[in-house]
């Protein structure tokens, strides 16, 4: 900024008469007041041969820029498809796992015990995780025997394949969407659970839902008024309550306004709380009891949103939550750029929760259901890079 401001200031000074004359005897008044606008240090570095052509070069210089600044402004990127946007952020992943898969089936020229362990390394390496590997080359090793395979090229399909079977998800898996629920997101603080839950409450609206979120993480400063923000921007009701106040309190006061305005899906937002906070554990609990007083014929989902960029460290923490409440699905978050997007085979395959949802990027139709088909042809889809490689 600083260095156009100063190419503006000097097309406004007179340019031949200011600059080439220089050498100009002092008793001309006009050239001493032009020649003193100039700063000292200016006046001092500058050749009397550049002087001559710098404003030129100036001048052209600002033609040039301005139009394209201008451009920049007023063109508005084209609009890209979530598969495309998955696709750029997992990027990272892409680099950290599927090169270095690629490098191995184009590095070996048949198939033994070497080949199958620098695999074996390469995707726990990409946090697919030790168990979730091992289950993936035992198969793969079957497969392989099977079908009678000798060239390490000719089982890629067959290693994609098996990925895509760890990952799928059951149809039976948004039930939910079908009938009365209540739905719960739950997590740490920082993975996104309150922008889940308005891009949630987004999602069901579109579908016709009559939708109401409940604000029950009381705990945290402006959590509400966070929330009530997404609440607007997705167009659904929100009953919060003052900070500090019993979540538990604010959930009854949620469970009577959505059986008075006959509510499709109460949204819940949670305080965010980890495994070993015993009291937030046991508040957890406590919000369970009154929805099976309250709604016992309603369907209960249980949604923890993991962060993508964590890796292991989110299937661990998915681990621990489902020892205090009965997890249905998972929300990963963040998966606009990160290398550890590995674990999101590694969190369905080890603990059977399916991934429902995944997020790449904050506005509302950043989040989108699942596929597996898609996420992994997104992951190993390295097209545009290989030929940029060539």
């Amino acid at each position: 900024m600083n260095s156009m401001n100063f190419f503006k200031r000097k097309v406004k000074e007179p340019q031949s008469e200011t600059i080439s004359e220089v050498t100009v005897p002092e008793e001309n008044p006009v050239q001493e007041a032009s020649f003193d606008e100039m700063p000292e240090a200016e006046s001092e570095v500058m050749p009397e041969a550049e002087s001559e052509e710098m404003p030129e070069a100036e001048s052209a210089l600002i033609q040039e820029m301005e139009p394209e600044v201008l451009a920049e402004k007023t063109e508005e990127p084209a609009k890209k498809g979530f598969f495309q946007r998955l696709k750029d952020g997992l990027s990272k992943t892409r680099n950290n796992i599927v090169a270095g898969i690629d490098s191995v089936f184009s590095g070996f020229s048949q198939i033994d015990d070497d080949f199958y362990e620098e695999l074996e390394e390469i995707l726990i390496m990409g946090d697919i995780g030790v168990r979730t590997t091992e289950e993936i080359i035992d198969k793969l090793k079957e497969q392989v025997k099977a079908n009678h395979i000798k060239v390490p090229q000719e089982c890629k399909a067959l290693l994609i394949q098996d990925i895509k079977e760890q990952m799928r998800v059951e149809e039976t898996a948004y039930e939910f969407e079908k009938q009365q629920s209540v739905v719960f997101v739950i997590g740490v603080n920082g993975v996104g659970k309150t922008t889940t839950v308005g891009k949630l409450a987004a999602i069901l609206k579109g579908q016709g839902k009559k939708v109401l979120i409940a604000s029950c993480d009381t705990f945290r400063a402006a959590a509400s008024e966070q929330l009530k923000e997404w609440a607007n921007r997705a167009g659904v009701d929100i009953i919060s309550g003052a900070e500090g106040s019993d979540p538990a309190s604010v959930l009854y006061d949620a469970v009577n306004a959505a059986k008075a305005r006959h509510v499709d899906v109460l949204l819940c937002d949670t305080a965010g709380r980890l495994h070993n906070k015993k009291n937030l554990m046991e508040e957890l609990k406590k919000m369970h009891r009154i929805i099976e007083r309250e709604l016992p014929d309603a369907k209960r989902e249980n949604l923890i949103v993991l962060d993508g960029t964590t890796g292991q460290n989110a299937l661990a923490q998915a681990r621990e939550f489902s020892q205090a409440a009965p997890l249905s699905g998972i929300v990963l978050t963040k998966m606009d750029g990160t290398a550890k997007g590995g674990i999101a085979i590694a969190i369905q395959s080890e603990l059977q929760i399916p991934v429902k949802f995944i997020g790449v990027g904050e506005k509302l139709e950043d989040l989108q259901y699942f596929d597996a088909d898609t996420f992994v042809e997104a992951l190993f889809d390295r097209g545009e890079e290989k030929e940029a490689e060539c």
